[in-house]
């Protein structure tokens, strides 16, 4: 036996009162028994199916083992169990629960899709059919009733390391990336912010480039789905540009609240009420922060507008008290620190979805060469993520409700199951001792399952 051969078996003599023995031999078995979830949840959304369809298969009919339903699902549902990459499938072409979730027979069924088959798949796809898949992923997100929707939109970095085309260098975050901009909406007063766009962008791209395209087809989907529902635009400072703030103002049904860098201008506004916050902060001895307003406007803007003023002295310990002056650009009209701390600061959160995003679905494992296929990774990325949202939004009250997605995956999702298939139904034997049972129980329930 060579040190790059795999044994099925393997004896550990000393470790406990008696030999044990580990056989790999248990074919009816996987780790993935909860992934039942995602089937259900994607029913029940419709997701991979709407996306599917936006896919023309040219292939010859008649040559054709894995349809383009299958494939997408077998990526999707892959991402979401913890395996990001296409050479991944050829470690579970046979693992009888990813079969039953494709709906082939989970023991005798035959095998899914390879390596080079998924590779031409991801590659195939143009993009015409990129955007109809994105189209088909904010509608699936945004189809549930609102009072009001609130829109983030976020860039974030994701570093290459291969010849990728347009991959190029940004000074900001000092690597060769791309630039994906990401955007999010959540309905009412629900904290969660739902995934509804990830559009991959040139490594050097500015952080508006592609923000006014990308936030008036989200606009023009919520008023043709919710006709009634108030719509607030939220984004950080590097989305204050003249063009947008134009574009927001033609749109009377629009709130907006944008972060704004400091300059020579706003800093002398901002003096009286910096020298509140110094006093203030001198007779505590903690961090304080007082609001005002002003209406300004920059040398580019035809019209002065509302900017929100947070005067803030921070105090930590063991360092000398720092002016740390915020601004944010609004056509609200409730008072200043409503409108920073309950609607801006908020905002904040998206910080974690994105956090999720890169380490719960690999939304950064771009790693084809060409830069179409690596958008259809990132919407892959985006519907395992959309799928496993739908999992926590079902998990409400329990201990769940607010987990990141790879902990609800080690949750909810990687647990051993003994698959057995009779001529009338398929059995799934999971751990009698699985800690999780009621949460599972729950949202099996509330995504369709019947007790039995």
């Amino acid at each position: 036996m060579t040190e790059h051969s795999t044994t099925e078996c393997l004896l550990f003599p000393d470790i406990f009162p008696k030999p044990v023995v580990v056989q790999f031999d248990q074919r009816e078995g996987s780790s993935d028994g909860g992934a039942i979830l995602l089937q259900a949840a994607d029913r029940r959304y419709g997701l991979t199916e709407r996306m599917a369809a936006c896919l023309r298969d040219e292939r010859q009919s008649g040559k054709i083992d894995h349809p383009l339903t299958e494939l997408l699902r077998q990526r999707v549902y892959g991402i979401a169990c913890g395996y990001p990459d296409a050479n991944d499938a050829d470690r579970l072409a046979s693992d009888p629960i990813h079969k039953l979730l494709l709906g082939r027979d989970p023991i005798e069924g035959t095998d899914l899709a390879s390596q080079p088959t998924l590779s031409r798949f991801e590659n195939a796809v143009d993009r015409k059919e990129l955007y109809r898949m994105g189209a088909v992923l904010a509608d699936s997100v945004m189809e549930r009733h609102a009072r009001r929707i609130t829109i983030d939109l976020d860039p974030t970095d994701d570093p290459t390391h291969g010849h990728q085309q347009l991959a190029l260098f940004n000074g900001h975050y000092d690597s060769w990336c791309y630039l994906p901009i990401l955007g999010f909406v959540s309905f009412n007063d629900e904290p969660e912010q739902y995934l509804v766009t990830a559009v991959l962008r040139p490594g050097n791209a500015p952080a508006p480039l592609g923000a006014a395209g990308i936030l008036w087809r989200i606009v023009k989907r919520i008023r043709r789905l919710f006709p009634g529902a108030k719509i607030r635009i939220r984004l950080d400072g590097g989305f204050a540009h003249p063009d947008l703030l134009d574009l927001f103002d033609a749109a009377p049904d629009v709130e907006y609240v944008v972060a704004m860098a400091s300059n020579a201008v706003l800093k002398r506004r901002a003096k009286r009420a910096m020298g509140k916050a110094r006093r203030q902060s001198r007779r505590s001895g903690k961090t304080e922060h007082v609001y005002a307003e002003t209406r300004y406007a920059s040398g580019t803007w035809p019209q002065r507008r509302r900017v929100i003023i947070k005067a803030e002295v921070v105090r930590a310990s063991g360092k000398d008290p720092k002016d740390n002056p915020r601004f944010v650009i609004t056509n609200q009209t409730q008072s200043p620190r409503w409108i920073y701390e309950q609607v801006y600061c908020q905002r904040g959160d998206v910080e974690n979805r994105i956090k999720e995003l890169h380490e719960g679905v690999y939304i950064g494992r771009t790693s084809c060469t060409d830069f179409w296929a690596n958008q259809f990774r990132v919407l892959l990325g985006a519907a395992a993520y959309v799928l496993l949202q739908e999992l926590r939004l079902r998990a409400a009250r329990t201990g769940c409700a607010r987990a990141q997605v790879w902990t609800l995956r080690e949750r909810l999702l990687k647990l051993g199951a003994r698959v057995l298939v009779s001529v009338r139904r398929v059995v799934l034997r999971l751990p009698h001792s699985f800690p999780f049972l009621s949460t599972f129980h729950r949202i099996a329930l509330a995504l369709g399952a019947d007790t039995g």
